[in-house]
């Protein structure tokens, strides 16, 4: 038995969303509409059966994991290494502002996974930092008598990245994986005795 499945559920709705501002490594907090989305999805995710829930160290995933471990009753760990991508000196700012500013900027970083915010990460990187952990959770649990599922959460930015990253898809189709919705979820799975992901849902959430 091993790790045999790995959901990652991003962030309730934040203030910066409602605003259409960029976020990155900025520690913005959740709506009362974000609890809500992530009190939403808690039952759902439960149904998953998790053994480990971690989270992104920035509140908006954190307080977005506190709601999963209500329903759960597991206890929330934290790992820098899901933070959402550092957007640099772009963290704070809309859409409209960044290309004002630079035009042609924001397609550039949505069409090309090296492609570097001024003074932030690229997507490569992002990648880099954060499939390790998904790769030492399948490590330590290689010898468990049960198959496991690991509950992560974390950013729509590394969500796609992790997700491309495991999928070992090649960096020139990455852009393809498009972005998660407030408090959804993606889950990634493989056969027994396979080693290779397999994508079985993705931007998954409840409907109100």
């Amino acid at each position: 038995m091993s790790l045999r499945r790995v959901v990652l559920l991003r962030h309730g709705q934040t203030d910066h969303n409602v605003e259409g501002r960029m976020q990155g490594h900025i520690d913005s907090t959740l709506t009362g509409a974000g609890v809500q989305q992530a009190r939403d999805a808690a039952p759902q995710l439960a149904r998953f059966e998790p053994t480990r829930l971690i989270s992104s160290d920035l509140s908006r995933a954190a307080r977005t994991a506190d709601e999963v471990a209500a329903v759960t009753g597991l206890t929330v760990e934290h790992d820098r290494r899901l933070r959402e991508t550092d957007l640099g000196d772009w963290g704070g700012q809309s859409i409209v502002e960044i290309e004002k500013n630079t035009p042609g900027a924001i397609d550039a970083w949505r069409s090309d996974p090296s492609w570097r915010p001024p003074a932030g990460e690229t997507r490569v990187e992002v990648v880099a930092r954060s499939v390790p952990l998904v790769e030492e959770l399948d490590a330590e649990y290689a010898e468990s008598d049960a198959d496991v599922t690991v509950l992560l959460v974390a950013h729509s930015g590394v969500i796609a990245g992790m997700v491309s990253g495991l999928l070992d898809l090649p960096q020139t189709v990455w852009p393809a994986v498009g972005g998660m919705g407030n408090a959804h979820w993606a889950v990634l799975g493989r056969r027994p005795g396979k080693s290779m992901w397999r994508l079985t849902a993705y931007n998954m959430g409840v409907t109100r």
